[in-house]
């Protein structure tokens, strides 16, 4: 699993006026807290965490001080405009044995089905799954060269990778290939044609 390296910086509890001075400052509040671990207030620069990955499953390593604390991105909370960011809660993994994460779906091949003329649906692009974290894998890639027309993939159909659960309901569609809709004779698209036209003088 990816990991992404991210300096904080030591924060002291204040009052609200400093926190909006030094979010206009280019700061982000950050609480650090886990299972048996000490809680720590920290600043990260906003850039850095625009700069964070998306889209995708990663560990975050949290340099502050002297200390490196692998952690799992847990919470971001928004001011009321609702895209920008004003707090983050860090969840230290030290003395946890397994989390539960999303991790995206990656298909490759192309489906039987879509040879024939179908055309191939993805209904789920990420799955949940718990494990180690030193076990999730960045994505969950997922070959769909061998679905028909019609035919559906599910949960069930997908081979967890090593270490890991998947949590989502096992009957879940995760894709589909629809078959290509019939085309009306043209004699009847004709005659509908024509019927179009009468009516409209």
């Amino acid at each position: 699993m990816k990991r992404v390296k991210v300096e904080l910086f030591p924060r002291e509890p204040g009052r609200k006026s400093e926190l909006k001075r030094r979010r206009r400052e280019g700061w982000l509040p950050v609480e650090i807290y886990g299972k048996g671990v000490e809680n720590r207030h920290a600043w990260i620069r906003i850039k850095d965490f625009a700069e964070l990955p998306h889209g995708e499953a990663f560990l975050i390593e949290a340099k502050l001080g002297d200390e490196v604390r692998v952690c799992q991105l847990k919470d971001i909370q928004f001011g009321w405009l609702g895209n920008n960011p004003i707090h983050i809660d860090l969840y230290d993994l030290t003395n946890v044995e397994e989390i539960e994460v999303e991790v995206p779906i990656e298909f490759v091949g192309t489906p039987a089905g879509v040879e024939a003329g179908g055309t191939f649906e993805p209904v789920m692009h990420t799955l949940t799954i718990k494990a180690p974290p030193a076990n999730i894998p960045e994505k969950i890639v997922v070959d769909v060269s061998g679905l028909g027309l019609g035919e559906a993939l599910h949960v069930r159909d997908i081979k967890p990778p090593e270490g890991c659960k998947i949590l989502d309901n096992p009957e879940e569609t995760v894709a589909v290939v629809y078959e290509p809709e019939e085309e009306a004779p043209q004699e009847e698209q004709a005659e509908q044609t024509e019927e179009g036209t009468q009516e409209s003088s």
